[in-house]
């Protein structure tokens, strides 16, 4: 089951931290508080979806280090860093480390609104890219090695009298392989294997 989509909203001062709340959910965003990094460490793991809108400067962990820290545990959720201490360096240093915006305070509320429902449908789209990619790699990992390598080869263009000169095996068995392996598949052209492979590539069907 797919967790529900929220901003985990990290900032230690409480008025701002209510203020935002309130426009969030007013807005109709799922939002959850926290008045430090720490605590929302403790709460976001790899299965959380939505995204973070943290403060920047906050005693003990900041707001980059914080991002640091959910990286270093491999959650993916965008990022977005708020500020009243904006300057280009910071605002290098925290889009170099990923993060997905970064707005300085007082913030225009529509913008902010618009950027937190950016940051989580961007969350939502890289979740459904892993888990399709996730659905791939186990439907291929299912093939026996000659069969993968039959796949590998169609992907690259090869016809079947290039992939049994390639692997050293006659046409007719590089049929057999190919039949098996397009049943595990579950594939009945080329170009559905075609697909399936650029699944697998960086961006690919993004």
């Amino acid at each position: 089951m797919t967790a529900t989509a929220r901003v985990f909203l990290v900032d230690d001062d409480a008025a701002i931290r209510d203020a935002l709340y309130l426009l969030l959910q007013l807005r109709g965003i799922d939002t959850e508080v926290y008045a430090s990094a720490a605590e929302a460490l403790e709460a976001i793991s790899l299965e959380s979806r939505g995204c973070v809108l943290t403060d920047l400067r906050m005693p003990g962990l900041t707001g980059l280090e914080l991002m640091g820290e959910l990286r270093a545990k491999q959650v993916s959720l965008p990022v977005v860093m708020l500020t009243a201490h904006g300057d280009v360096a910071t605002t290098r240093a925290a889009l170099r480390g990923g993060a997905f915006d970064f707005l300085e305070k007082p913030v225009d509320e529509d913008i902010l609104v618009d950027v937190v429902r950016h940051a989580i449908n961007e969350d939502a789209k890289g979740h459904r890219k892993r888990l399709e990619v996730d659905a791939t790699m186990a439907r291929i990992e299912s093939l026996t090695p000659r069969e993968r390598e039959v796949f590998m080869l169609l992907t690259r263009g090869l016809q079947n009298r290039e992939i049994a000169l390639e692997l050293s095996i006659s046409a007719r068995t590089v049929e057999v392989y190919k039949a098996r392996m397009m049943e595990k598949l579950g594939c009945s052209t080329i170009a559905e294997i075609v697909k399936l492979s650029l699944v697998l590539e960086p961006g690919g069907l993004s």
